[in-house]
C-alpha cells in the first residue's frame, strides 16, 4: 500500500464541514426576508451525501465584509468538532472580492498544488478564463480552509474532483502528531 493510501485510512471515519458563502447580494435577500437565490449550499449537501462518513454540519450566507469575514472564520475555528472550513466567494477581481485578502493571511500553510489543479480543471472546463480564479486551500490550526469561487459549478468541480477525495488524507496530516 502506497503512503498517501495509509494516510488516507488513518484520516478520521467522520468529517464535518462548514460552508460559508460569501456574497452581499444573498445576505441582503436574508436580510430582507427573501427567498434566497443561493444554489451552493443545496448542491454542496447534495455532492457532500455521496461521501459516506463526510456531512455538512454548518452553513451561513454572509457579505463581503471584512469583520464578517473575520468573525464567522474565529467562531468556526474555536468549533472542535468541525475539520475543514469552504468559503465560497469572494475570490476574483473585483473591488468587493476581498476573502482572499482576509483569510490568506491566517493560513499557517498553504496548499499550493490545490489552486494550481483547481485552475488546470477549471482551464479543462471554460478555458483561459480560470486564470482569473485565485482558489486558494491551507490549514489554520487544526481547520483545512477552501477558498473557492462563488459560482456553485466551480464549488462542485472542486468538491467532486479535489477536495472530497482527499479529505480525509488533508485532515491526518494537518493534524499528524511527530
Amino acid at each position: 500500500m502506497k503512503v498517501h493510501e495509509e494516510h488516507k485510512k488513518k484520516g478520521p471515519e467522520l468529517v464535518n464541514i462548514a460552508l460559508i458563502i460569501v456574497s452581499t447580494s444573498k445576505y441582503n435577500e436574508l436580510q430582507k426576508k427573501e427567498i434566497s437565490s443561493d444554489k451552493t449550499i443545496p448542491l454542496v449537501q447534495q455532492i457532500i451525501d455521496q461521501f459516506p462518513g463526510v456531512f455538512l454540519t454548518y452553513s451561513e450566507i454572509i457579505s463581503d465584509n471584512e469583520n464578517q469575514i473575520l468573525e464567522t472564520v474565529n467562531k468556526l475555528l474555536s468549533n472542535p468538532t468541525l475539520n475543514a472550513i469552504l468559503f465560497s466567494g469572494g475570490t476574483g477581481l473585483t473591488p468587493k472580492d476581498i476573502t482572499y485578502e482576509v483569510i490568506k493571511p491566517l493560513l499557517e500553510k498553504i496548499i499550493d498544488g490545490f489552486g494550481e489543479l483547481f485552475r488546470y480543471l477549471s482551464y479543462k472546463d471554460i478555458g483561459p478564463s480560470s486564470m482569473l480564479s485565485r482558489a486558494l486551500a491551507g490549514k489554520i490550526k487544526d481547520k483545512a480552509i477552501f477558498l473557492l469561487p462563488g459560482s456553485p459549478n466551480a464549488v462542485g468541480l472542486a468538491l467532486n474532483k479535489l477536495i472530497l477525495p482527499e479529505i480525509r488524507h488533508t485532515i491526518y496530516m494537518i493534524n499528524k502528531k511527530e
